[in-house]
């Protein structure tokens, strides 16, 4: 049900909806993508172990693995662990449900531990309280682009013996004590989905610090077979393939590599713009009855993924739905990122999670909303959303 806008016209048109975290492509992206298809190589190729080795390279990586989507690359990631059935794996209950998805997919059982109310990353001191002898793997998140406590969460890990995988759909900029995330664990997930800070429509990417890891990674990726169809179909040739293992059709397709080559390569642009954004969402918003997102801690380097606000009914004035379907009332598109994974009746129902459990990602679920930061927005498109929440907050 749409809240009604009293005494007010709405700051933009129909016509002129702001799609929520809709991205710049720009010609280099097309005219790769038209390559790839006049080629004729369509699937996982040149393109794809390029975009591998870019990416390998601006994340100071030992191997890194081109997958369809962040949630493979977290399943895969867990598979390479060597987990077993009833094996546990700690994750945060603010965050996507791919994360906890591919913990089920992997054949573990995914334990929660609340969240930091600041900084809305996973709290170490809860990952603790949580650990028991069949943990086996800490799954942190960086929320929103921000780093989690790494040093703590390293901690953790040696003092257990356990593996880490770092969930870094958001933080593919991000960095903690100068060092880039998703090389802090055994591994590091990133995606590439339409929405995120570089996309290739779909697609993931899994780092590794092990050559052997890696390989059984790119083996699992495409059916388990020993080679991958570049190698077999490629021109010093014919390459017989044998299945190793029973693996999964996870594989990227140069298509989407031809996409990301050219996306990398603006990257730091593409952040230096969501970081001004942010600034004046700041600025902007400072003297409104809202919680805004923390400064970014010291020596860090926050990906500014998203910008979420808290919509405290109490304070606000108005609930956080009201709030969204106002802002979708000005034809500016808007996010939840996330209600708590204790609130969806699947997770209810298999594990018996209550959100009431987790007290700190069940309030910032009920009250988060995020604004439009993507590079492709003009001032124009900034200044409209900075009105808009200013109006439905007067």
């Amino acid at each position: 049900m749409q809240t009604i806008i009293h005494d007010q016209f709405p700051i933009r048109s129909p016509k002129d909806f702001l799609v929520f975290g809709s991205p710049p492509i720009e010609m280099d992206e097309i005219e790769e993508v038209v390559a790839s298809m006049t080629s004729g190589w369509l699937g996982t190729g040149p393109k794809v172990a390029k975009f591998e080795e870019d990416f390998k390279s601006y994340k100071e990586a030992d191997y890194a693995v081109a997958v369809n989507s962040c949630t493979a690359a977290i399943h895969l990631g867990i598979l390479a662990t060597g987990i077993k059935p009833g094996d546990e794996v700690i994750t945060t209950p603010l965050t996507f449900c791919a994360t906890v998805n591919a913990i089920i997919h992997a054949g573990a059982t995914p334990v929660l531990a609340d969240v930091n109310p600041v900084t809305m990353n996973i709290d170490p001191e809860r990952v603790a309280a949580k650990i028991t002898d069949k943990t086996k793997v800490i799954l942190p998140v960086h929320f929103a682009g921000r780093p989690c406590d790494m040093d703590a969460l390293s901690a953790l890990v040696v003092d257990h013996d356990l593996k880490m995988i770092e969930d870094c759909a958001h933080a593919i900029e991000t960095e903690y004590k100068g060092r880039k995330a998703g090389t802090f664990g055994d591994f590091g997930s990133f995606s590439f989905y339409v929405t995120k800070n570089i996309t290739t429509g779909e697609g993931g990417m899994i780092l590794a610090r092990q050559q052997s890891a890696a390989a059984r990674i790119k083996t699992l990726a495409l059916h388990g077979m020993s080679k991958d169809a570049w190698k077999r179909f490629g021109d010093d040739g014919y390459k017989h393939y044998y299945v190793e293992e029973c693996g999964y059709k996870y594989n990227m397709m140069d298509l989407q590599a031809a996409i990301g080559i050219h996306q990398l390569a603006r990257v730091e642009t593409y952040w230096r713009k969501r970081q001004a954004i942010w600034q004046r969402y700041l600025e902007a918003f400072s003297d409104l009855p809202i919680g805004l997102p923390a400064s970014p801690e010291a020596n860090t380097r926050h990906g500014y993924h998203l910008f979420t606000i808290l919509v405290d009914e109490e304070k606000a004035g108005i609930s956080r739905d009201n709030f969204l379907n106002a802002m979708t009332a000005h034809n500016i598109g808007v996010g939840v990122h996330y209600l708590s994974i204790p609130e969806h009746p699947y997770y209810q129902k298999t594990f018996g999670w209550k959100p009431e459990d987790y007290p700190q990602a069940m309030r910032i679920g009920r009250q988060t909303v995020s604004l439009p930061l993507s590079p492709k927005l003009t001032d124009k498109d900034v200044e409209d959303v900075i009105l808009a929440v200013k109006q439905i907050f007067k």
